[in-house]
């Protein structure tokens, strides 16, 4: 049934300080065509995309060492906080694909609207220190892949991963849809590579569902309660929210009551499958340790190299480490895609200033790899690890500046209109924004003080 109105004026004739002055991702904005009539399964087909670049920000190398390192000591136990994490996750992501839906900005646009410029500013920068921090992640888990997989040292993998740029320049300009599927097919390659490992493994399934099942000994276990923050802290990444809030704007859907409330549906629809089969990635990671390392007494495995070395032996086929080393391989080279669009949706956002592609990927680069290159070639392979382990912790500080925000601008009736959060969401949203700040105050004040 199509709407008969005439389409729903912004909201930010009441709502917003100023009128939009740009699209976001202004070369792709509303480039895909959006059927009006058909099924329901072709309109969401039309949606199926922004969702699994989302996802990508949820399985990407930083979340592996906290995965490995609570499986391997703790066994199943912790699964219970992959799946809360992942549901807070999903909750979010759909507020940020709302946002972008109603208004017609992103999360960064928003935010250079409602606050003063030195407070714009301010989120910027520690913005791009969080996609300089995750850029990190991303190229030493790749370059990790490459020194397990095919013996390259450290450094030159570094270096060669930073030309991926090339890939993704050649991806935006044969249209969003490559990008989207190329993630697509790196995600599936993560899912099959875990898939096997898991058959190879032989997890006890009564454990692993027990592990999904709350426990008093989480809370009571300083040790646990650790890993368990962590997990949570490291799970939810600041620039998918600005990320999402923008590429759901590439569908041309109608931009009426009825067009917005379907574009909304389909929407959460894709992200929060797209998450839920990074919660089976996650889940699969601490699975993978507890059945492989937790079973056999290698109670202390937290490095993503000891892992590799390790499967292999224990599980009794090299295909296991092989596996787990393209898995990495995959998983670097995916996030990589998607931390050049946060990139640019975060500096044109809040700047409101637009530089080509190249030179955004370029600066993001620089700023990865050379803290990256110092520290390998003066600690090596135990100085990746500890910088890993840094860029998280960064991002888990940015990450309130990014979900409060959020909340704050969904839960406006002026700015939301009719799309504004229920009651019964901006309460349940509330309290997410508020435990997250709550675990990564602790996590960093943890990790600085032990």
């Amino acid at each position: 049934m199509k709407d008969s109105g005439t389409p729903v004026s912004l909201v930010t004739d009441s709502g917003w300080r100023s009128e939009k002055s740009s699209n976001s991702l202004q070369e792709v904005h509303r480039s895909m065509p959006v059927p009006t009539k058909g099924s329901w399964i072709r309109k969401f087909m039309a949606f199926l995309g922004p969702g699994y670049l989302v996802a990508v920000g949820y399985m990407d190398p930083g979340n592996w060492a906290t995965d490995l390192a609570g499986g391997s000591k703790f066994g199943y136990t912790l699964l219970f906080v992959i799946m809360i994490s992942n549901l807070m996750a999903i909750l979010l992501q759909a507020l940020a694909g709302k946002l972008g839906i109603v208004t017609g900005r992103d999360l960064a646009q928003a935010c250079r609207d409602a606050y003063s410029r030195p407070v714009s500013m301010c989120l910027w920068f520690l913005c791009e220190l969080a996609i300089a921090a995750c850029d990190l992640a991303e190229l030493i888990g790749s370059a990790i892949a490459l020194n397990l997989l095919f013996g390259l040292p450290l450094l030159w993998g570094i270096v060669l991963t930073s030309v991926d740029v090339l890939l993704v320049l050649l991806l935006q300009n044969k249209g969003f849809r490559y990008i989207e599927a190329m993630v697509i097919a790196l995600i599936v390659v993560i899912g099959g590579c875990f898939g096997i490992e898991l058959f190879l493994s032989k997890p006890d399934l009564g454990g692993v569902a027990a592990g999904f099942l709350p426990t008093a000994e989480i809370v009571s276990n300083p040790a646990m309660l650790y890993i368990a923050i962590g997990i949570l802290g490291a799970t939810v990444m600041p620039h998918n929210l600005y990320l999402h809030s923008s590429i759901v704007q590439t569908r041309r859907f109608e931009e009426t009551a009825l067009g917005k409330k379907e574009a909304i549906r389909y929407s959460t629809w894709d992200s929060t499958i797209a998450l839920l089969f990074a919660l089976f990635i996650n889940a699969a990671i601490l699975i993978l340790a507890a059945s492989s390392f937790h079973t056999t007494g290698n109670t202390d495995v937290a490095e993503i190299q000891d892992a590799y070395r390790l499967l292999s032996p224990l599980l009794g086929t090299t295909a296991a480490s092989i596996l787990f080393g393209v898995a990495l391989l995959a998983s670097g080279q995916n996030s990589t895609l998607t931390g050049t669009l946060a990139g640019q949706i975060v500096m044109e956002g809040f700047l409101n200033i637009r530089i080509k592609a190249w030179l955004r990927r370029l600066i993001t680069r620089v700023v990865a790899i050379v803290p990256a290159i110092i520290v390998t070639a003066l600690y090596g392979e135990k100085g990746t690890g500890e910088l890993l382990i840094l860029s998280q912790v960064i991002l888990s500080l940015q990450l309130s500046f990014a979900v409060i925000p959020l909340v704050k601008f969904t839960s406006d009736r002026k700015k939301m209109g009719e799309f504004v959060n229920p009651l019964w969401l901006k309460i349940l949203a509330w309290i997410v924004a508020i435990v997250i700040a709550g675990l990564n105050l602790y996590l960093l004040y943890g990790t600085l003080f032990g």
